[in-house]
């Protein structure tokens, strides 16, 4: 822990124990707040500058509006949306632009408000979601999307509640907001009685009207529509999301598939080629609803059975 984060700890704890009511309202703010973005890595730095830049603009979580760097590459009929996580930006994609864009694919990231180069100090869920709108509206129904960590959550959320999508990937991705919650409090070590006052300053400042937010923020609760296929990727010896969060995932959404790594940790995982070549091959997986309007020969998996799909997928992985 660094001596910030000790330091909002020891305030939080400090005020929590006169007034856990008070200990949350000076929590809440860490909370959303967001680490200085990190540079884009030098072997990705290329893949960015071919990228054609666009702004969005969203309503942000202060609801005041803030401008959102979007990317794009390639031109193909089939358009997959990447989704980063915290403390991410849309370049830790590069290596699977690289093959997407090889395979015809239109892929368009972002930079999520605070992250990357967007504008903004802070952020949380909604505004994930309210970019994947704002993209929508303008590329139609997505082909794909595939979110890392919390970029994974929101994409399972979003999904979920009506964006667009023909199929998703996670790439170590937790499974509810609840983690998020529990893993914010490990860190500055307030009480229960602190932490049951922020749910629900939580619930109140971003689901304004939701009756139970934490239900609406849960693949376990609320899962993909049926006909959705979804691929989970997860390292077992993933340090900031638990490899357990993955078995969650896939036991609530039916038919989905399983992948795990071993040695690919948190980040390292989305470069990996292994996991690239199981991404590439899930995107080829038809969705039941849409089969029958697929463009002829643009997704030969479609007359694949499930069990060959699986071998697949299943050989691309490492053991």
């Amino acid at each position: 822990m660094n001596l910030a984060l000790s330091a909002a700890g020891a305030t939080v704890r400090g005020v929590g124990a006169v007034s856990p009511r008070w200990g949350a309202a000076f929590a809440m703010p860490l909370f959303g707040s967001v680490a200085k973005p990190r540079p884009v890595r030098p072997d990705d730095e290329a893949t960015m500058w071919r990228a054609r830049h666009r702004t969005v603009r969203i309503a942000g979580v202060d609801r005041r509006g803030v401008d959102v760097d979007a990317y794009e590459w390639g031109g193909g009929a089939r358009t997959v949306l990447l989704s980063h996580g915290w403390n991410a930006r849309a370049s830790q994609f590069a290596p699977l632009v690289r093959e997407l864009v090889a395979e015809g694919y239109r892929v368009v990231a972002f930079d999520a408000p605070a992250h990357g180069s967007s504008a903004g100090r802070r952020t949380y869920l909604v505004d994930w979601l309210d970019v994947f709108a704002a993209l929508q509206q303008r590329y139609g129904a997505f082909d794909a999307m595939v979110g890392h960590s919390f970029g994974g959550l929101a994409t399972l959320v979003g999904v979920a509640g009506g964006t667009d999508a023909a199929r998703v990937v996670t790439i170590a991705a937790p499974a509810d907001a609840d983690l998020l919650l529990s893993q914010f409090q490990g860190m500055l070590r307030y009480s229960d009685a602190v932490s049951a006052r922020m749910r629900e300053r939580f619930a109140s400042r971003y689901f304004p009207g939701q009756p139970d937010p934490f239900a609406w923020l849960s693949s376990v609760r609320r899962p993909l529509p049926a006909e959705v296929p979804l691929l989970v990727i997860h390292d077992e010896g993933d340090r900031m999301v638990p490899y357990a969060e993955a078995g969650r995932i896939v036991a609530a959404n039916h038919g989905a598939r399983l992948l795990p790594t071993i040695g690919l940790g948190h980040n390292r995982i989305l470069a990996a080629d292994d996991v690239l070549d199981a991404v590439l091959t899930h995107l080829e997986v038809p969705s039941a609803a849409r089969t029958s309007s697929a463009p002829d020969g643009a997704r030969r998996a479609a007359v694949m059975p499930a069990a060959a799909v699986d071998e697949l997928i299943s050989a691309s992985v490492a053991e």
